[in-house]
């Protein structure tokens, strides 16, 4: 959560009742649902489809990510119910087998007074119930998050004994308290070698991360602090701690295979936010491969490394209880607090922002860059409209292809890969582009790779006339060093909507763009020019289904959210002026 906006956060809610949460009393501010989940529209042309967004209000950081035993995925979130504007915070909560298809539950924690905000934190499954609270149970969660009032903000827990959907307060909270008003965004872990939980706590303004120790959740001890390193900014936040896989070579076709995991080198991340004070303004995130033996993270260079390319990525976590050896998967938010709060889906569709694609996440030695965060989407496949692509070519070279979607893809959602082999180590030349426009504005956002000199590739949203903001940064750009053993360049790519995902070199380079069209996108064109001999480019593209039409029912609703029946399964486009047609 972000304190800058603290100051005007904190404002009193004159209308309140109380009500039982669990088995102790909370205050709910009226208007604000308990019990059930709260309604949505997910038709409206702006609406992502496969990402998840909020079923109404305003949403930021992903909070309290976990996986349970029955592979159920908990995703909760930085939620305020009542307004499309950051404030109030409760946490929000929806639930998924496949992380795609979300189902909106009732919100998890509440605040307990006026005033008082429910700011980010992480969950953890108390398996060995260390706590106390799970006696006859090993699926126990316990939330651990900032509460933040007008005074300070400590740390305190809750606990679910019905695996994360309803949460009792701890009754002598705050487990942690430093008398500070910026100290926030606890992220937990269970370190096995000492059988210590460990949790990472951003000192915002102080620029430390503090680590520290607990052997019930309940009593934690100071262990030792990260300071002053990477970018700065104005204040750190969302820290994350997470053991993560080392892949053995990054250069194969399918990195991600087990077998290419080197499973006697253990390592770490340490992944922090800042804001604002990203390279291209506002809010992004850093991370720092390293070491960390129970109570001190020691990270391996001093270099700063970035999550993402561009500008809507922010805030990630990592799920607890996936299995260390395996790729660990994450989520972000996927805006920017530079215009979060201003984007038009809040007055056109009543609700604001959305999270990243699901990633799957391992280091990796790259092109002249040791311990690479390589990330990639989580498995699409099930989402595929058809078994085969849409449209293709394995020789796009000095050509293009074009594929209109409007008709064919009612999601509006599409992934798209461009491979290119054979590219000489010098002198090559030539360009990899990609467009999507619409056929009815001609608006587009579009991106490209050029194969010589220093190898760079960008994106431009600046041919979208939706939205506009003095901040709203339209052109972003990253280098793609060229892989010397393979002389190959991947491109991987998902539009939804309103939100770009660009994947380069099996996620070597990750970028997130959101726009916001007058027009629906509808055309897609693929395309190079200038390819030398010997070079080959391939190219594919997949429609991707809806996720939340799929939990469509004979009304048109869906489970915890409310979808237009007449419209149901269908595209709704927009006038100029938003209005829908």
């Amino acid at each position: 959560m972000h304190p800058l906006f603290a100051s005007w956060l904190l404002l009193l809610v004159p209308g309140t009742h109380v009500f039982a949460q669990s088995s102790a009393s909370a205050y709910v501010e009226d208007g604000v649902p308990t019990g059930i989940p709260i309604s949505g529209d997910y038709t409206g042309a702006l609406r992502p489809q496969i990402h998840y967004s909020p079923p109404r209000g305003f949403m930021n950081d992903p909070n309290g990510m976990f996986v349970d035993a029955n592979g159920v995925y908990h995703l909760y979130y930085q939620y305020n119910p009542t307004d499309t504007v950051a404030g109030n915070q409760h946490w929000g909560h929806a639930t998924s087998k496949n992380l795609y298809t979300w189902e909106n539950q009732p919100i998890a924690i509440y605040p307990g007074a006026p005033g008082e905000g429910i700011f980010s934190g992480s969950a953890i499954i108390d398996v060995n119930n260390t706590s106390g609270f799970f006696p006859n149970q090993t699926d126990g969660v316990v939330a651990m998050y900032t509460l933040n009032t007008v005074a300070e903000q400590t740390q305190e827990i809750a606990y679910s004994t019905d695996g994360g959907y309803t949460f009792t307060k701890y009754a002598n909270n705050p487990v942690i308290s430093i008398n500070s008003t910026q100290f926030r965004d606890p992220k937990v872990l269970w370190h096995a070698p000492t059988s210590t939980w460990v949790a990472v706590l951003a000192y915002s303004q102080e620029f430390v991360i503090g680590i520290y120790t607990s052997p019930n959740l309940l009593v934690w001890t100071h262990a030792s602090n990260f300071s002053y390193a990477g970018l700065e900014g104005l204040q750190y936040e969302c820290p994350n701690l997470i053991a993560i896989p080392t892949l053995q070579n990054a250069s194969i076709a399918e990195p991600l295979d087990p077998s290419n995991v080197a499973t006697s080198e253990q390592m770490y991340i340490l992944q922090i936010s800042i804001n604002p004070g990203a390279p291209l303004g506002g809010s992004i995130a850093q991370y720092f491969p390293g070491t960390f033996n129970g109570t001190h993270f020691a990270a391996v260079d001093a270099a700063t490394r970035l999550t993402d390319f561009a500008k809507d990525n922010y805030a990630g976590q990592f799920f607890y209880n996936v299995q260390e050896t395996s790729p660990q998967i994450s989520i972000a938010w996927a805006s920017n607090w530079q215009y979060a709060q201003q984007v038009p889906t809040g007055p056109l569709e009543g609700f604001r922002s959305a999270m990243s694609l699901p990633r799957l996440n391992v280091l990796a030695n790259t092109t002249r860059a040791t311990y690479t965060l390589l990330s990639y989407p989580y498995g699409l496949t099930p989402l595929h409209t058809t078994s085969t692509s849409l449209a293709n070519s394995t020789n796009l070279v000095n050509s293009s292809l074009l594929y209109d979607y409007g008709i064919t893809v009612p999601s509006g959602t599409l992934s798209f890969s461009m491979n290119v082999t054979g590219i000489p180590l010098v002198n090559a030349t030539g360009t990899v582009n990609f467009t999507f426009m619409s056929s009815v504005t001609g608006e587009s956002v579009r991106g490209g790779f050029f194969l010589g000199g220093d190898t760079p590739f960008w994106i431009n949203r600046g041919y979208i006339r939706g939205y506009d903001n003095p901040f709203l940064t339209d052109k972003f750009s990253t280098n793609s060093l060229i892989d010397p053993d393979t002389q190959t360049f991947r491109l991987f790519g998902v539009i939804d909507r309103t939100i770009l995902e660009i994947f380069l070199d099996n996620g070597a380079k990750a970028a997130t763009v959101t726009f916001f069209p007058e027009g629906e996108l509808d055309t897609l064109m693929l395309s190079t020019a200038d390819l030398m001999d010997g070079v080959g480019v391939t190219a594919e593209v997949y429609g991707l289904k809806s996720t939340w039409v799929a939990h469509e029912g004979g009304d048109g609703s869906v489970a915890g959210n409310v979808t237009m029946e007449s419209m149901a399964g269908q595209r709704v486009r927009r006038d100029n002026l938003g209005h829908l047609r």
